[in-house]
């Protein structure tokens, strides 16, 4: 469900009561575990984390006046997703977290390409999204990105 929000803070008040306080703890997981060179801000209408144009100027190929997106989350209607482009670009990451996935939960992984969908909102594995946040690098990831656009 897309939320019209201005800020992190203002996307949490505009959720349903009963999914505040989870998205709260994700926001602080991430946050805390981000590496240095990531912004937080609203991007698609989600809570996301990319690489701001002070950074990498260019910005998203697609839109070079958006930055460029690494990470987000929402609240959806059945779930909450967490999204997250380096699962997507680089296999050996999403290896690691297909195969760690199920040491720290007791439900299925329902994942797409780079979405993780929680709709079991007190099964949604924190430390494994810490560490998650912290594997990839802002370098690590604009490299990623430009050898993928140059293809």
């Amino acid at each position: 469900m897309p939320y019209e929000a201005t800020s992190p803070e203002d996307y949490i008040s505009q959720v349903p009561e009963e999914r505040q306080d989870i998205l709260e703890q994700l926001r602080k997981v991430i946050n805390n575990n981000l590496p240095e060179g990531f912004e937080e801000g609203i991007i698609y209408k989600m809570i996301g984390y990319y690489v701001p144009h002070s950074v990498y100027p260019d910005g998203y190929h697609c839109d070079p006046k958006t930055p460029l997106p690494f990470m987000s989350f929402a609240s959806q209607k059945n779930s909450v997703n967490l999204y997250h482009s380096g699962i997507y670009a680089k296999k050996e990451l999403y290896d690691w977290f297909v195969n760690e996935y199920p040491k720290h939960c007791k439900r299925k992984l329902d994942m797409g390409k780079s979405c993780i969908r929680f709709k079991y909102l007190d099964d949604i594995p924190f430390e494994l999204i810490a560490e998650l946040t912290s594997k990839m690098t802002c370098d690590e990831w604009i490299d990623i990105y430009e050898k993928a656009i140059k293809k």
